[in-house]
């Protein structure tokens, strides 16, 4: 950790802490600035060339400034970048816009000034996650995908709704969440104490310390499963001591199929909607418009959709009106697949394949949520073969009744827990990311001063955690 950020949480007014580059000043941000990365400015460091070194010093303890530079340069080599004119030099970076007072009142006490520049035509704002609180734990399902592009939308709080919903219906067993949520009481404290450590304060982060911020997932997978369980009368397997509130996996397997796939067209609209907006921000109305993962996409797989249901229903109007909707979205996507391909015989050759491929992954797509319920079935067959055991050894043998209730309860919870979480983030990347994100972001990495022997400092992504040099 910096001596800027070690000093800023000793000095720190109450409930007002200096910004970092994990916390960039804005705490309680508006709800549309909540939806996206950290507000970025292009800005500029003036100083009188006397003083720049020290001002540049002042800029690498704050840690919140992305300069031309490495994150990690010396010294001397930003100043070295630096344009003088008339005895007064200038670097340009980016920095997270809430920060820039607090930077700029320190900076003045030296000379120096830090002031809004325009940004460069075509220049991608680099991308910074808000790595606070609550939302900062759940913040790794999206950025071990990759950097959200800076005009795009953050999708962490509904990524991490999905995915603990996911799990819930794969691991219905309210026995078995009532263990995660256990565990995510365990984990919540690892976490306080190495929060704590980290400080200076009282306190030795254990070895779950480094595990501690999944708490959040712990306990959202947790009460989903609870639910789930309830829904499925499953309570460490079909043991019987919960009603069974909506349906049992293994006597209506079809049911509960059906039901997955609900889910995943759910899912995947609202992946849709929000890849509209995203190549909106992108792109403007031409992208939005023609784009397989923006209005074309959307209009194909609701046309699709609602002529499914209308020939299901037996709604011939709706089914009409879902046909017409999809053919909308194929004439949208080919005319921009055309437009990509430059035209001709070969662009339309390319544009064929291409609309080919979107229509066969899109049913692919949803059909991948068919694990929803060939996982939740694996769930509630192992938990009943377990209860089988249990209860055929009891009347003769009620120790080793009680070993396999226990033993297949445990390989159950662990081997399932793991299957399950792994299933669910492959939904959740090729599903979904794979329309809300069409290209990917540069990460902020602000410059530091290079830490001294054995001193830590916080990570450049901004997560939180101390890294070594």
């Amino acid at each position: 950790m910096s001596s800027y950020e070690s000093s800023s949480e000793s000095s720190s007014d109450a409930g007002h802490p200096r910004p970092t580059a994990s916390n960039p000043g804005d705490p309680h941000p508006a709800w549309r600035d909540a939806m996206r990365p950290v507000r970025m400015e292009r800005v500029a460091i003036v100083a009188p060339s006397r003083v720049l070194t020290n001002v540049l010093r002042r800029v690498g303890d704050a840690g919140l400034v992305e300069l031309s530079t490495p994150a990690d340069a010396s010294l001397e080599t930003v100043a070295r970048t630096a344009v003088v004119r008339d005895e007064v030099a200038a670097l340009a970076g980016w920095m997270p816009a809430p920060a820039m007072p607090e930077l700029a009142g320190r900076l003045a006490a030296l000379g120096g000034a830090v002031v809004a520049i325009s940004r460069p035509r075509g220049a991608e704002a680099p991308s910074l996650l808000r790595a606070g609180g609550l939302r900062g734990s759940l913040s790794p399902v999206v950025s071990t995908y990759g950097t959200v592009p800076y005009r795009d939308i953050d999708p962490t709080p509904l990524a991490a709704g999905a995915y603990v919903v996911m799990f819930g219906m794969m691991f219905g067993d309210a026995g078995h969440g009532v263990l995660l949520l256990v565990a995510a009481a365990v984990l919540y404290r690892a976490h306080r104490t190495g929060r704590t450590d980290r400080a200076g304060r009282a306190g030795r982060p254990g070895a779950l310390a480094r595990f501690g911020r999944g708490w959040p997932f712990a306990l959202g997978a947790g009460v989903t499963s609870i639910l789930f369980g309830l829904a499925y009368g499953e309570f460490f397997g079909p043991t019987g001591l919960v009603p069974v509130l909506w349906l049992a996996p293994l006597a209506q397997p079809v049911q509960l199929l059906l039901a997955a796939l609900g889910v995943g067209a759910l899912l995947l609209g609202a992946a849709y909607a929000l890849g509209v907006v995203n190549r909106w921000r992108e792109g403007g109305w031409p992208v939005a418009l023609y784009s397989p993962a923006g209005i074309a996409g959307a209009a194909l797989f609701t046309g699709a959709g609602l002529a499914v249901a209308g020939w299901y229903t037996g709604l011939d109007l709706l089914a009409l009106a879902g046909g017409l909707l999809a053919a909308t979205g194929l004439v949208l996507a080919f005319t921009g697949f055309l437009a990509d391909a430059g035209g001709g015989p070969s662009g339309i050759a390319q544009a064929v394949m291409r609309l080919f491929d979107v229509v066969v992954r899109l049913g692919a797509n949803l059909v991948s949520f068919a694990r929803l319920a060939a996982f939740g079935l694996t769930h509630a067959a192992i938990g009943s073969i377990v209860w089988v055991g249990t209860t055929t050894l009891w009347a003769g043998r009620p120790v080793a009744a009680v070993v396999v209730f226990v033993v297949g309860n445990a390989l159950a919870f662990t081997i399932e827990a793991l299957v399950v979480g792994v299933q669910a983030l492959r939904l959740e990347y090729y599903e979904l990311f794979s329309r809300l994100f069409q290209a990917e972001g540069r990460p902020f990495r602000p410059w530091r001063l290079p830490p001294t022997s054995g001193e830590a400092r916080s990570c450049p992504s901004g997560s939180g955690e101390a890294c070594r040099p």
